[in-house]
């Protein structure tokens, strides 16, 4: 009457009540473990995905997506700007310039990374404006020699607009040899602070007073920075950009690309880790079913009496295990998907009623658990955790096949 046959007895054994109550014990607790690895992966990895974005979004919003340079500096930089502005992908043009050097404030000395840049056109390329603390991007004036530092920079050397400091910066000179240290007095007219290490790093001053430093000609500029639309596609596209204008190329890989290469394996290595918890979680689906066929050998016997196959016999086992992975891993999903969407205003919630903060801003550049989940993972976790289960129905679902009739009622 029932067909398929093993569908039906499968789901019927899944449901129906047993004499041994230990067998149902063991079959709700790798459904329950199922379900905690499979919320347990999703929650992790939706938290390491939204450190990745907010990082990402913070480091790429700072630093050039790609640059675009010469062997000798851009004269008519406007117009090669207007020119690569209109090629498909790049958002923005800026004029840039960076340099290495020493910050120097009362006998104190710290590394820096300069940028020579246009505060008229740096909005297009960088998220700078929205990560003032004190004073405005519009502050760096030509001639005036002013700099915007980074938080972590301005607290180590106690310093406020109005401060004066020096910059030392290292020139080639004429002799063999020769590498004589450059001095410039700079003005502190701003301090930003994105939540990076770029905030006791990274320093900017005018694109004009870089021109100067660099001994560059009025007009003159280093070379350009692109933002893109799609960053992990600014090295193809800047490549190619280069290669169409006769210039050369760099991008974000060659100065961030290690550490978000860092980023990604640390994220699959802790996905791998959290997949054993849902590994061991569904093999306790082989102590379930091996205890179910000894359980019901009596049943298995009578079945293959009445003309039902091995094959038969297999597939129902087969279909009793895959539905508690099936359920199992359906709990864990929803449960974790709700977690994922929730943690952050869980995290928020416990911070204000106990007055501490979980992440504080003055030792962890994210004060904030942020939470990105991505449709891809969640089914990549769900059908890693359906897999697995599969895979634990087959040893005891061969075994069940293997009983014969006349040895299982033996002794019935």
């Amino acid at each position: 009457m029932f067909k398929p046959l093993s569908l039906f007895i499968g789901l019927r054994y899944l449901r129906a009540k047993r004499r041994n109550h230990f067998i149902s014990f063991i079959s709700l607790t790798s459904m329950i473990g199922l379900a905690l690895g499979v919320l347990a992966m999703i929650v992790v990895l939706s938290v390491m995905n939204g450190f990745q974005k907010e990082m990402s979004s913070r480091i790429l919003g700072m630093v050039p997506h790609a640059t675009l340079f010469g062997a000798e500096p851009l004269d008519d930089w406007q117009a090669l700007a207007e020119e690569v502005a209109r090629q498909p992908g790049v958002t923005g043009v800026a004029p840039f310039a960076e340099m290495e050097g020493m910050l120097s404030y009362r006998g104190a000395m710290q590394p820096v990374l300069v940028n020579g840049i246009d505060p008229a056109h740096e909005g297009k390329v960088s998220i700078i404006d929205e990560h003032m603390l004190r004073g405005r991007l519009a502050d760096l004036r030509p001639g005036d020699f002013g700099v915007v530092l980074g938080s972590l920079t301005a607290r180590r050397f106690g310093l406020v607009p109005g401060d004066k400091l020096t910059l030392i910066v290292p020139e080639v000179g004429s002799v063999p040899g020769g590498i004589t240290p450059r001095m410039h007095r700079l003005t502190v007219v701003g301090v930003f602070k994105v939540g990076a290490e770029l905030d006791g790093s990274l320093a900017m001053i005018h694109i004009a007073d870089a021109a100067t430093m660099q001994r560059l000609q009025p007009g003159q500029v280093a070379s350009l920075r692109l933002a893109v639309d799609d960053i992990y596609r600014a090295p193809q596209l800047a490549a190619g950009i280069a290669e169409r204008l006769g210039y050369s190329s760099s991008d974000w890989t060659h100065t961030q690309g290690s550490l978000f290469g860092a980023m990604q394996m640390e994220k699959i290595m802790i996905g791998l880790l959290l997949l054993l918890i849902v590994a061991v979680a569904a093999f306790n689906i082989v102590a379930t079913l091996i205890m179910v066929v000894s359980d019901k050998g009596g049943d298995i016997a009578i079945l293959r009496t009445l003309g039902a196959t091995p094959g038969q016999i297999m597939r129902v086992f087969m279909v009793q295990g895959s539905m508690i992975g099936v359920i199992g891993t359906l709990i864990g999903a929803v449960l974790g998907v709700l977690a994922a969407l929730g943690v952050s205003d869980l995290v928020a919630w416990l911070e204000r009623s106990s007055g501490r903060e979980v992440f504080s801003s003055d030792v962890y550049y994210i004060n904030s658990l942020p939470s990105d989940l991505q449709s891809g993972d969640v089914l990549l976790i769900c059908s890693a955790a359906l897999v697995l289960s599969f895979l634990a129905t087959l040893y005891p679902s061969w075994r069940a096949s293997r009983i014969q009739p006349a040895e299982a009622l033996r002794y019935e």
